[in-house]
């Protein structure tokens, strides 16, 4: 893929080799110490190259930084103009809290009605990907759920469904804090989720946490997608398929988390066997939104595009992302996530026109998400660098995602 003379290189390559020149190792050292080809490091250090998810967390270790600083997350300048960062500190006291006895002064909580239609408020917002909406209203949510908890003292389907309520919540502060890389926040959310679902009563929130994990655990590169799948075999294990529509929509969303896991391993044959039974499992289950995991025919096709573009068969992508059609009523999230992988795909089969398109796409279907996805700003940075003078609107955008 060539490139123009744009000095504006951005994007993990140009990290990579900041941060090698400051450890000052050779390309062959940097690749010794995080087993990847010296020539491959040198091909995504000058952006000839994507750098999938496993090399970033490999070399990420070699350099001993974390992920997040390969990425260039979180990024502080569109955080403050989203008014998210001065949120993130009271979503991490919610979560220090949540075993205290609650405040003397605060008033009592509303009713459990109340506080599970305020819940189901935050569950929409996840759907849309709305950040900023999530962090303001979920401090003062998760604090009332606990202090009803506490006022809810006799075992029973009340207070488990509380429990439930807390998972919830606590999922929600995991979204903001994946999304901004903020990683220790969002492993905090997933270990209190872990135990308001354990007491929820309900086994597929404890599933449902075990595939968030595992799409956290993708973080440490491959031990971490080892770990996600032994995570994935574990919950499906764990959840018996009962037959009902809530229960098969989260094994069907278990087996294509373990096709992504698979495919980011390389296993071409794994991917698609999982691939397989989530397509057969979603042909009758139809489309389905239990626990905000959007199951069903079309989710199954948008995780075939990323599973392909995951292994670098980015043709492949493109041939599958041609029969995908979003619903109109589709989760703004979901779609904004495939047309970030349709612009991966566009931009590394030198489709530069089509690749800014879907970005823009992406921005106005969930413009939060857009805005803080790392792989937005990689593509936006090969965008650049393919020009030798960049259009304004590719620079506009560049500005407004921080690249």
């Amino acid at each position: 893929m060539p490139y123009g003379n744009d000095g504006h290189t951005g994007g993990i390559g140009r990290r990579i080799a900041e941060l090698r020149a400051v450890r000052g190792y050779s390309l062959r050292q940097l690749g010794q110490r995080s087993h990847v080809s010296a020539s491959m490091l040198s091909m995504i250090e000058k952006g000839d190259r994507n750098a999938s998810e496993e090399i970033v967390a490999a070399v990420a270790r070699a350099l001993d930084v974390g992920v997040s600083n390969l990425r260039g997350q979180p990024y502080r300048e569109q955080l403050q103009q989203d008014r998210i960062d001065r949120m993130i500190e009271p979503l991490g006291g919610a979560l220090d809290n949540w075993d205290l006895d609650p405040d003397p002064a605060a008033p009592p909580p509303r009713p459990l009605g109340e506080l599970r239609a305020a819940v189901t408020e935050t569950v929409q917002m996840r759907a849309a990907a709305n950040l900023g909406g999530l962090a303001e209203k979920l401090p003062s949510l998760i604090a009332e759920i606990l202090h009803a908890i506490h006022l809810q003292d006799r075992p029973g389907r009340a207070r488990e469904e509380l429990h439930g309520l807390q998972a919830e919540a606590a999922r929600g502060v995991w979204r903001v804090a994946y999304r901004v890389g903020e990683m220790h926040l969002a492993r905090l959310a997933l270990s209190r989720m872990a135990q308001a679902a354990a007491q929820s009563g309900d086994p597929r929130q404890v599933a449902v946490e075990r595939w968030m994990r595992a799409q956290t655990s993708v973080e440490s590169g491959r031990p971490g997608i080892d770990t996600g799948l032994r995570l994935v075999n574990h919950a499906l294990k764990e959840l018996d398929d009962d037959g009902s529509p809530g229960t098969r929509a989260v094994r069907g969303a278990l087996y294509l988390k373990g096709s992504i896991l698979a495919s980011r391993r390389g296993d071409k044959d794994g991917s698609d066997a999982w691939l397989d039974e989530a397509r057969g499992m979603a042909q009758e289950t139809g489309e389905t939104r239990a626990y905000e995991l959007t199951f069903g025919p079309t989710n199954v096709e948008l995780h075939a595009v990323a599973a392909a573009a995951d292994r670098d068969k980015h043709g492949l992508a493109l041939k599958r992302a041609a029969k995908v059609e979003i619903p109109e009523d589709y989760p703004p999230g979901r779609a904004g996530h495939f047309y970030i992988d349709l612009a991966r795909a566009q931009v590394w089969t030198a489709r530069h026109e089509e690749a800014f398109a879907s970005l823009v796409k992406a921005r106005e279907t969930a413009p939060q998400m857009t805005r803080h996805h790392p792989q937005v700003h990689e593509t936006a940075a090969a965008l650049r660098r393919a020009r030798a003078k960049v259009p304004d609107p590719l620079r506009e955008f560049s500005l407004w995602c921080g690249v």
